[in-house]
């Protein structure tokens, strides 16, 4: 399992398709939106945390086509499912490879583009805390999705119609947290909600991500 982490850990860096585009579209949202929207201060400030959040939602998603394709393009994807290892495991630890190159970058980096929105002084911790909770949804949901699309050809543009109307709960509540936090107001129950939606993926999706692939294999 560990070596299989590592290797996609490798596989994401050297190919530049992983933390290295995630956070290069991250800052090209977060640097467009003021001249979209204008450069007053407290708009920008007003709507940081719905922006911020859906350019971390859609940097999450330009990888997601890259989990399963390599493995099933050079035959190993076959091999892992019928190695002695449980498939479930291997799906686990790509979502975990996934996020490490993903989801921690963006959570780390967000808080220095937050400055450029002008984002509440309160609302830096929210923002790292909410991204570190809601991430990790993300890169399970997205690795079920690139489950379900695994072999097709062009798929990339089906996996963003499937996976991203299961990103919107995930959405509203990390969103709504964020928003809480920054005006300092009690954010208990988003934040319950968005860590209760993370639980709930990362026990069950790779279980149903390892049937699909299974199920696509034959």
């Amino acid at each position: 399992m560990i070596a299989i982490l590592l290797r996609d850990m490798r596989l994401a860096m050297r190919a530049g398709g992983g933390f290295g585009l995630g956070l290069a579209f991250f800052l090209i949202v977060v640097v467009l939106v003021p001249f979209g929207v204008g450069p007053e201060s407290a708009l920008l400030g007003k709507i940081a945390p719905g922006i911020l959040w859906v350019g971390a939602l859609l940097a999450c998603l330009l990888s997601l086509d890259r989990i399963f394709a390599l493995d099933f393009e050079d035959g190993s994807l076959d091999l892992l499912a019928t190695a002695p290892v449980p498939l479930e495991g291997v799906v686990a630890m790509k979502a975990f490879a996934h996020w490490l190159t993903t989801g921690l970058p963006l959570t780390i980096a967000a808080p220095f583009l937050a400055v450029l929105l002008n984002m509440p002084d309160q609302g830096f911790v929210w923002l790292v805390v909410t991204l570190g909770l809601g991430t990790p949804a993300l890169s399970f949901i997205g690795t079920f999705g690139a489950a379900l699309t695994v072999g097709l050809k062009r798929g990339g543009l089906l996996l963003s119609l499937l996976v991203l109307p299961l990103y919107v709960p995930t959405l509203i509540f990390g969103a709504e947290a964020l928003r809480r936090g920054a005006l300092g107001m009690d954010n208990t129950t988003p934040l319950l909600m968005l860590a209760g939606i993370t639980a709930g993926v990362v026990a069950l999706l790779p279980f149903v991500a390892a049937a699909t692939i299974r199920i696509n294999l034959r």
